[in-house]
């Protein structure tokens, strides 16, 4: 492996800093809602949209990222079907990166709870308070969050086969450390 093979400095930090968020998130979100109606509910929530939102804008960020610095191209060994599901994938996670916190932030409008980001930032209502329109955009957050944590999933076994079946080098494109010597 080159050493232009390997992401952006930039995009290799976003990219670790948004994974983990999210899997906090997804994790945090699936206790949050199992628990009783509560003053400490509430809070919990609170820092459940403050982590959706930060990863709202650091997905915005990884995209200029990506616009301004390309990823490296896919190996040459890759098959045609191998090429479509990883640009698939790809694409996929983006547009669930940007649509499950947009349905968390429409589904909290909607039910007339506001973001306040970090308790300082008061972010705009999407839509008006609607229960009917919040119930279906609950449904929808959920139903999204479990088909991102599915591309994921997914994501994480395309690296795992790369490093391990193909032993092509893959895995530390995205690495914080690169390559092994």
């Amino acid at each position: 492996m080159k050493p232009n093979e390997r992401y952006a400095p930039p995009a290799i930090l976003l990219h670790w800093l948004i994974a983990g968020l999210i899997i906090a998130t997804f994790i945090w979100g699936l206790v949050v809602s199992d628990m009783p109606l509560s003053p400490a509910k509430f809070k919990y929530i609170a820092w459940h949209k403050w982590a959706g939102i930060s990863v709202l804008a650091l997905v915005a960020v990884r995209l200029l990222v990506r616009l301004f610095k390309r990823p490296p191209a896919l190996p040459a060994h890759m098959n045609s079907m191998e090429r479509l599901l990883a640009h698939g994938g790809h694409l996929a996670l983006y547009l669930l990166m940007f649509a499950v916190p947009l349905t968390g932030w429409l589904m909290s409008s909607a039910y007339g709870f506001p973001v306040v980001l970090f308790k300082l930032v008061p972010l705009p209502d999407l839509v008006a308070q609607n229960e009917q329109l919040a119930a279906t955009l609950k449904t929808v957050h959920e139903t999204l969050n479990w088909l991102m944590a599915a591309c994921v999933v997914g994501h994480v076994l395309a690296a795992v086969k790369h490093h391990v079946v193909d032993k092509d080098g893959m895995l530390y494109r995205m690495s914080l450390r690169g390559p092994r010597q």
